[in-house]
C-alpha cells in the first residue's frame, strides 16, 4: 500500500445539495475527481476509509464487520443519493484480530451490535461523500473505520496495524482519511470564529507537506481545541499507516469559502529504513522520565504510584524519606488525571481511609486511572500523556450559599443517605449555582430536596504544565 489520501466531506460539494453553491469550492471538487481517476487507474479492489462521523467511542475504534454497508444523504434532503458497498470481510477481520492482539480497543459493528449502542448501521456522510467521488469511475470493496477518542500514539499505532494487515494479506487497497479542517475560519461559518482556525490549518497542511509526520503529532493541543476540526484523528491513523516510509505529499487544493477548511492531499510513499514509531517510543520514555521529575513531591508520588502499579500489579509502598506531613497526617485526598486537556479520571476520599496522606495519594492515583467508571481504564501507553493534580482536603465546615466562593472553596452536599463533592476552582465552573447543581447531580440529590451544604479548602498540587 503506497498511496494514501486526505479528502474532505462537505455535503455542499454534491450538486444536488449545493444547488449551484458547490461551484464556490470547485477546486475541492476537481481535486476529488482527480483522486478518483488516479485510483481507478491502479490495480485496486478495496478502499479503506477512516471517517469522523460514524459511531465514535471514547475507548475504541469502530470498524464495520458486516457483509454490506449502505447509506444515503436524506439528512441533507437528498435521499436519492445512495451508496451500497460490499465489505472486505477478510481484511476487516485481519485488522480486528491484529488490533486485539496489540491492545488497541476495537468495536466491531453489525446491525445487531449497533442496536445495543442505540445506533443504526449505515454509511455515514463522512465516508459517503468522499466515496461518492471515488466510485464514479470504478466499483470497490470497502473497509469502514471510525476513529475513537484514543491517544494520538494509539491512533498512530492502529494505522501501522492497518498497513501490516494489508501487507500480510497482500490486499490491493488504498487508504483514505476523511476529514475537514478548522470550522472556525469565518464569522459566518458553522461555528464561532477563532483566529486560531487559520493558524491550525496552516500548521496542519504544513506538517503534511513536509512529509515529517512528527510535525503533525506535535501540533499544540490548545490550537487543536480552538480550531474546531474533525480531520486530525483520521490523519493520525493515516500517518501511522505510512510509518517506515519516505513521504512525498502534494496538496491538491485548499479552500475555506464557507468558513470550513477543505484540504485535499495525496501522499506518494516509498520504503525507508527510518521508522517514526521508534522515535515515538523513545520520546515516550523521555516523557516518562521528565514527568517523574515535574511538579512537587505530591504529584511525583502519584505518578510513581501509577507506573509502579502498571508494572508490578500492586500498590507502591510509601518511602521513609517523604516529608513529615505526608507520612504522619491523615487527610482526604483527590487525584485528578487529564490527557491532552480532557479529564481521564478523578477519584478521592472526603476523609482519610488510610494511615497517612502518602498512602491516600498512592491508592487514589491508581483508582483514578482504573476505577472511575465515567471513563475507560487508562492504558499503560497513556501514562506518558497524563497530567496529574493532587488535592489535599482540609476539614469541611457547615456553610450557607452566601459563604461559598467557587474559586476558593469546594462544596459537599448531603442528605441522610447521599453525598456529593465538587472541588474548587475547576475550569468552566464560574458560579456558586453551577457548583451546587453539579455537586447535587453527582450525589443524585434533587435541587428541591432538603440538603446540607459544607465547604472546604484544598491544598492543590499540580504539575507545571497542567491547567485548571
Amino acid at each position: 500500500m503506497d498511496k494514501f489520501y486526505l479528502m474532505p466531506h462537505p455535503p455542499i460539494m454534491i450538486d444536488a445539495i449545493g444547488k449551484g453553491q458547490e461551484q464556490q469550492i470547485i477546486k475541492t471538487i476537481n481535486s476529488c475527481k482527480q483522486i478518483s481517476t488516479e485510483i481507478s487507474c491502479m490495480d485496486i479492489d478495496t478502499i479503506i476509509i477512516i471517517s469522523p462521523h460514524g459511531l465514535v467511542f471514547k475507548d475504541g475504534i469502530a470498524i464495520v464487520d458486516s457483509d454490506k454497508l449502505e447509506g444515503d444523504l436524506s439528512k441533507f434532503e437528498s435521499g436519492e443519493i445512495k451508496l451500497e458497498m460490499d465489505i472486505n470481510r477478510e481484511l476487516t477481520s485481519e485488522i480486528i484480530e491484529n488490533s486485539t492482539i496489540k491492545g488497541i480497543g476495537i468495536a466491531p459493528l453489525d446491525k445487531y451490535t449497533c442496536v445495543n449502542y442505540g445506533a443504526t448501521l449505515e454509511l455515514d456522510h463522512g465516508a459517503l461523500i468522499p466515496l461518492y467521488y471515488i466510485i464514479q469511475n470504478k466499483k470497490y470493496n470497502l473497509v469502514h473505520i471510525t476513529y475513537g477518542m484514543l491517544s494520538k500514539f494509539e491512533l498512530y499505532k492502529f494505522g501501522m496495524i492497518i498497513s501490516e494487515s494489508v501487507q500480510k494479506l497482500k490486499s490491493k487497497a488504498v487508504l483514505v482519511a476523511s476529514g475537514d479542517l478548522s470550522h472556525r475560519l469565518k464569522e459566518e461559518g458553522p461555528y464561532s470564529y477563532s483566529p486560531y482556525g487559520k493558524k491550525f490549518d496552516t500548521e496542519f497542511l504544513g506538517a503534511l507537506e513536509s512529509g515529517n509526520m512528527k510535525n503533525l503529532l506535535d501540533i499544540n493541543y490548545e490550537l487543536i481545541k480552538e480550531a474546531g476540526e474533525c480531520g486530525l484523528r483520521s490523519m493520525y491513523i493515516l500517518a501511522g499507516a505510512m510509518d517506515g516510509k519516505d513521504i512525498d505529499a502534494t496538496i491538491l487544493s485548499y479552500e475555506d469559502t464557507f468558513g470550513v477548511g477543505y484540504g485535499v492531499v495525496k501522499f506518494n510513499t516509498k520504503k525507508s529504513d527510518k521508522k517514526l514509531s521508534v522515535e515515538l517510543e523513545t520520546d515516550q520514555e523521555h516523557k516518562r522520565i521528565e514527568k517523574l521529575s515535574k511538579g512537587d513531591l505530591y504529584t511525583q508520588l502519584a505518578r510513581k504510584s501509577l507506573y509502579y502499579y502498571y508494572d508490578k500489579g500492586h500498590y507502591l509502598k510509601e518511602s521513609d524519606d517523604l516529608p513529615h506531613e505526608m507520612l504522619n497526617e491523615r487527610r482526604g485526598v483527590f487525584v485528578s488525571l487529564k490527557k491532552e486537556g480532557e479529564l481521564k479520571g478523578c477519584i478521592g476520599t472526603i476523609g482519610a481511609i488510610t494511615d497517612n496522606v502518602a498512602q491516600e495519594i498512592i491508592r487514589n492515583a491508581v483508582s483514578a486511572a482504573t476505577q472511575d467508571h465515567r471513563f475507560s481504564k487508562v492504558s499503560k501507553d497513556e501514562l506518558g500523556y497524563l497530567d496529574i493534580s493532587v488535592d489535599v482536603l482540609f476539614e469541611p465546615e457547615p456553610c450557607t450559599l452566601n459563604d461559598l466562593n467557587v474559586y476558593e472553596y469546594g462544596v459537599i452536599v448531603s442528605t441522610l443517605d447521599k453525598r456529593g463533592l465538587l472541588l474548587p476552582n475547576l475550569g468552566g465552573i464560574n458560579s456558586v449555582d453551577e457548583q451546587i447543581k453539579i455537586a447535587l447531580q453527582k450525589a443524585g440529590i434533587s435541587y428541591n430536596e432538603d440538603f446540607l451544604i459544607e465547604m472546604f479548602k484544598v491544598e492543590r498540587h499540580k504539575e507545571n504544565n497542567l491547567e485548571d
